[in-house]
């Protein structure tokens, strides 16, 4: 007996939805690997790893971009690296066009990297293209100074990330009263844009449900709002 057309069909879609995530994710990771790996190419051909071991290691790059960032941090942690450090942000500071842009990353990476930053941290909807619509977005910002002193505004600075690549997107300077906070995750939030809104946060979230009361509730001593 052949199955119904509407049978094969459903088989389609979940063999689709069980193949589709493990392919991208193997892309993106081989990507971005082979894209590290190319950190060993600047090295002389003959210590090369491929050319010392006779044959090619798949994520060595990975491996030694990893152990390059654990040795300079536990070498520049202590007072002398930090010294170094210093004496060499001054020397690029007097190169022309590299300085500030040595400056501006630094303050970049200071700023995303700080364990108490605030930058990436909140995801709020802010009204985009038009006031009738709404967008996710990131808050990168709050200290806007001339900005907020020129526009005699409470502005804040948002990153608003295009779907589906979300590393490109605009930095938008909207009104505070405009933006409306979320209590999603960064993780969630970008998980949203990816999938062009298809993977939507469980709302309420399972750890801030509600907990159902074993017998009857006691009587409240506090007002009702509004009473």
């Amino acid at each position: 007996m052949t199955p119904p057309p509407h049978r094969f069909r459903t088989w389609l879609v979940t063999g689709l939805l069980i193949w589709i995530p493990p392919a991208v994710t193997f892309l993106v990771v081989r990507f971005l690997v082979n894209l590290v790996d190319g950190i060993l190419t600047v090295a002389p051909e003959r210590w090369q790893p491929d050319a010392l071991l006779g044959f090619h290691v798949p994520g060595l790059g990975v491996l030694l971009a990893l152990v390059i960032l654990l040795v300079t941090g536990m070498l520049f942690a202590n007072l002398l690296g930090r010294q170094l450090v210093t004496a060499w942000e001054r020397l690029l500071g007097r190169i022309p066009f590299v300085g500030p842009l040595y400056r501006g990353s630094k303050q970049v990476a200071e700023t995303v990297l700080a364990p108490d930053g605030k930058a990436f941290r909140k995801v709020v909807l802010i009204r985009w293209p038009h006031h009738d619509s709404r967008a996710i977005a990131f808050v990168t910002g709050t200290a806007l100074g001339e900005v907020q002193e020129k526009t005699h505004e409470r502005l804040v600075a948002v990153f608003l990330p295009t779907t589906p690549n979300p590393t490109s997107g605009f930095i938008l300077l909207v009104p505070e009263a405009d933006i409306v906070p979320l209590d999603m995750t960064v993780e969630d939030a970008f998980r949203l844009v990816v999938s062009l809104g298809v993977v939507v946060p469980e709302w309420p979230p399972p750890s801030s449900a509600p907990a159902r009361p074993a017998g009857p509730a006691a009587p409240s001593s506090s007002p009702l709002p509004g009473g």
